[in-house]
């Protein structure tokens, strides 16, 4: 009986060892980066930065920030520099640290790593980026988006900075693998289209993975958009609002103007 016992251990241990060891080595499996030449025109960097800056907010992430101003704005003159620290903090495994993103660092990189690592979440070299950098949402963009985010990047002054390896933690090091997948490119709606077109934006801007509550770093998709994440900023914890249509806890009872008027207010903060 001992001896079945032993070896229905040593059966169980391989298949685990082989299981991590699969996750380990052969994922993420994305596929190949495409063949991409991205013509650097000034309609397309133009077009990228203002998603970059003001949509999906990669610059934010991926400059030196103002943390005494209520939005951590960025600072002037460190765009695409890099070096923000997302660690145990931020609900995440591990140190992680958003990479430089100027020319000085991705001049080797073609158009088509750089389209893989923003919208399947797998780098240069094949390895997994962890998804606090939205790949998942980025994932689901227009092409052509796309294509013009990555023009303005290669637009970027180009800076010199050296950025810290990022880190994961057990089990983080082992689940990180798992979670890159193959994009799907919808079309981008037309702006007639109000509601499709403000759900395409708002997949692009990632709002439910601020606006909704999470579990052990998990969003709860059951409670989109309905607010209460906390965030640790400046010594303090800020909570994000709830933006669903409840007139007594969301925005229910706001016009159009007191929307826009909401994001306004902060420019100077």
């Amino acid at each position: 009986m001992k001896k079945i016992i032993l070896l229905a251990l040593s059966f169980i241990s391989i298949l685990v060892i082989s299981f991590l060891t699969y996750i380990r080595y052969a994922l993420p499996n994305v596929g190949q980066a495409p063949e991409l030449s991205i013509e650097l025109s000034p309609e397309r960097i133009a077009r990228g930065e203002y998603i970059a800056k003001h949509i999906a907010v990669c610059i934010d992430c991926h400059s030196e920030r103002d943390w005494s101003k209520f939005s951590g704005s960025m600072l002037k003159g460190t765009e695409g520099k890099g070096g923000e620290h997302f660690g145990e903090e931020s609900g995440v495994l591990g140190d992680y640290f958003s990479k430089n993103i100027t020319p000085a660092n991705l001049s080797n990189w073609t158009d088509g790593e750089l389209f893989r690592a923003i919208t399947s979440g797998v780098d240069q070299q094949g390895k997994a980026l962890h998804p606090i950098m939205p790949y998942l949402y980025y994932g689901k963009m227009d092409k052509e988006d796309i294509y013009d985010i990555i023009a303005y990047i290669r637009s970027l002054q180009p800076i010199n900075h050296e950025v810290t390896a990022s880190k994961s933690s057990f089990p983080m090091n082992f689940i990180i693998n798992t979670l890159p997948t193959k994009a799907s490119f919808p079309q981008k709606p037309d702006k007639t289209n109000k509601i499709e077109y403000g759900k395409y934006l708002t997949n692009v801007a990632a709002c439910m993975e601020c606006h909704t509550p999470d579990k052990n770093g998990q969003i709860l998709p059951e409670k989109a958009y309905s607010g209460g994440r906390a965030f640790k900023l400046n010594g303090g914890i800020v909570r994000s609002s709830n933006i669903t249509p409840d007139k007594e806890t969301g925005i229910g009872l706001w016009t159009d103007s007191m929307f826009v008027n909401r994001f306004q207010s902060f420019a100077d903060s």
